[in-house]
């Protein structure tokens, strides 16, 4: 019997998959080379569906004879091994991204004499539509969750923007360029604080912006923790988190009245001890009912001028104490204090997913931080940062042409685009 080849990432499995499978049979044994989580997300989002829930959907539809995992969005590999007769895929891949793999997808194909069979694009389906039309139903606490992991196993390196708001939290759920987006949500203190004008002292109440941000987006959120505060209350910070769906928490390593860490020695900032944080860290994991909330502690030795070997100490230490991740800081522009301890960090016979947030060190590119083996980078405050000034400018118009003509026309988005801009809004 002749044998068929077709890749498919199946994530939210249409008729057009039907449609290419259904062609497929008619050339011969079918084989679907099924794109793991790591490939799909090396040229877009996460897929909704683990491998293995799109697997089992796969393997039971009709005219499916095997499913076998195809590990990169190239098919080179696959196909040689298999050397199947054809290779059965839609038309739609000519142009844009997946035109390199196609041409790859022939070249490999002439080498055993097979063939390239295309099958007209299914009109009116659109995996994108129906991803949209899954993000405006929303999601549940337990699968948003879980997601952080995937993406710190599946990509590079994993993308999150701070959030401040339900308007900001739309911005981070929704923002794209290319094939790039935010991963996940960051709930600062500081720009929670800032927003709501009050100073960031561990002061305000977290859970209202954080519901907030909840309602209006699906993507992973880490919540920052500030200090924790007292192991004891720590321990019910965390059950309700991870009640609520929170992916992560990071706490750091400081005692006294919350002082923000980019102040550095400036004002006075005491790190807590080992042990005391450690024991702070096994309180929050013996509190958890499951196994996908995070708990990650921030170091802020380089902050406190405590120096890389106390840094890297700290480190071994917190992660032998149970924690999750590990969140190196720093305040300095030039990163070298933070890529010193990326090197040390790799040299751990154990690791956790390491996270970085290069607000000081600003001109550090993500093929850096990957390259240095960092796994979260945090763009923990820009949204805020960019607001104030823009809404400054527009009320300093008002003031000067005593209109607002001026501002509206030049700062201003149009209230049709406001009215169109939340859903249910009409």
């Amino acid at each position: 019997m002749k044998t068929v080849y077709v890749g498919m990432s199946a994530d939210l499995v249409h008729p057009g998959h039907m449609n290419i499978l259904e062609e497929a049979a008619k050339y011969g044994q079918v084989t679907v080379g099924l794109l793991t989580d790591k490939a799909i997300a090396s040229y877009k989002r996460l897929p909704t569906l683990t491998y293995e829930q799109r697997k089992r959907i796969i393997e039971n539809m009709k005219h499916v004879y095997s499913v076998i995992p195809q590990d990169t969005l190239d098919y080179t590999n696959n196909l040689k091994q298999i050397q199947p007769n054809y290779v059965v895929h839609g038309d739609d891949w000519k142009s844009g991204i997946q035109k390199e793999t196609r041409q790859k997808v022939i070249d490999t194909l002439n080498i055993w004499d097979g063939k390239l069979i295309e099958v007209p694009y299914t009109k009116g389906i659109s995996s994108t539509l129906l991803h949209n039309a899954l993000k405006e139903i929303g999601t549940t606490p337990e699968v948003r969750q879980k997601k952080l992991r995937r993406l710190i196993n599946n990509k590079p390196i994993v993308r999150i923007l701070e959030a401040h708001n339900g308007l900001t939290g739309i911005i981070a759920e929704n923002v794209s360029h290319g094939n790039n987006e935010f991963d996940g949500i960051w709930m600062s203190s500081l720009t929670d604080s800032t927003a709501k004008g009050k100073p960031d002292i561990e002061l305000i109440d977290r859970y209202s912006t954080l519901n907030d941000v909840l309602e209006v987006t699906t993507k992973p959120i880490i919540l920052d923790g500030d200090t924790g505060g007292k192991p004891e209350h720590f321990a019910f910070t965390v059950k309700t988190l991870e009640r609520l769906g929170v992916s992560a928490i990071i706490i750091e390593d400081k005692v006294g009245l919350k002082k923000n860490s980019l102040f550095g020695t400036d004002v006075k900032q005491t790190q807590d001890s080992i042990e005391n944080f450690s024991k702070k860290i096994k309180i929050g994991k013996s509190s958890l009912v499951g196994s996908d909330f995070m708990i990650i502690a921030r170091i802020e030795s380089l902050i406190l001028k405590a120096g890389l070997e106390d840094a890297v100490q700290r480190a071994q230490a917190y992660i032998e104490a149970g924690v999750d991740g590990i969140m190196i800081h720093s305040k300095e522009e030039d990163p070298t204090e933070i890529f010193d301890f990326c090197d040390q960090y790799k040299q751990f016979n154990t690791k956790v997913p390491l996270v970085v947030v290069p607000s000081s060190y600003n001109s550090v590119t993500e093929e850096t931080l990957i390259n240095k083996g960092a796994n979260i980078v945090i763009y923990a405050n820009h949204l805020l940062r960019s607001a104030y000034p823009a809404m400054v400018k527009t009320a300093e118009s008002i003031l000067k042409h005593k209109r607002s003509k001026e501002a509206s026309n030049t700062h201003c988005m149009s209230i049709k685009e406001i009215l169109n801009l939340i859903p249910g809004t009409k």
